[in-house]
């Protein structure tokens, strides 16, 4: 079948283009660029009742998926430590090498940075093993004399 020359439609008028859309539709648009045939408005446009309803519907189902990742760390974090394996960050001394700290200082042969030093650790990993020494010392202190004053009834 012959092939049938249609006048409108082969050559464009001078007021109008052809034009093809994203998905491939060919349309007719005025002198602004735009086609008869786009309803709503452009996607990628906040301001436009269609770009804030696709906004929306993207940001419920990202805030859905931040939820589903947030409910599984949980759980996951559950049964790890149900299991006993949620422990944390290690400590950088063992506790001889803190008693062994604590000597150090209080021995006065070093100072603070020198201790640092030489176990490998910051200065306040070293204020905070003293601090929590200090702390034992004064509990252990604090149960005796409580110990005490409860014979002397």
């Amino acid at each position: 079948m012959p092939c049938r020359r249609r006048p409108g439609r082969d050559e464009a008028r001078p007021s109008r283009q052809v034009v093809a859309r994203r998905d491939g539709h060919r349309g007719r648009a005025d002198k602004e660029g735009r086609s008869p045939e786009s309803r709503g408005g452009a996607v990628d446009d906040p301001t436009d009742p269609v770009g804030r309803l696709l906004f929306n519907v993207f940001g419920m189902v990202a805030e859905f998926e931040a939820d589903l990742i947030r409910t599984r760390t949980r759980e996951g974090m559950a049964i790890a430590k149900a299991a006993g394996k949620l422990r944390g960050r290690k400590p950088k001394l063992t506790p001889s090498q803190e008693k062994h700290l604590v000597q150090l200082h209080r021995s006065g042969a070093h100072t603070t940075s020198e201790i640092a030093e030489i176990f490998g650790v910051a200065r306040s990993t070293v204020y905070r093993a003293l601090q929590c020494a200090q702390q034992a010392q004064s509990g252990l202190l604090g149960i005796r004399m409580s110990f005490v004053s409860t014979l002397k009834r």
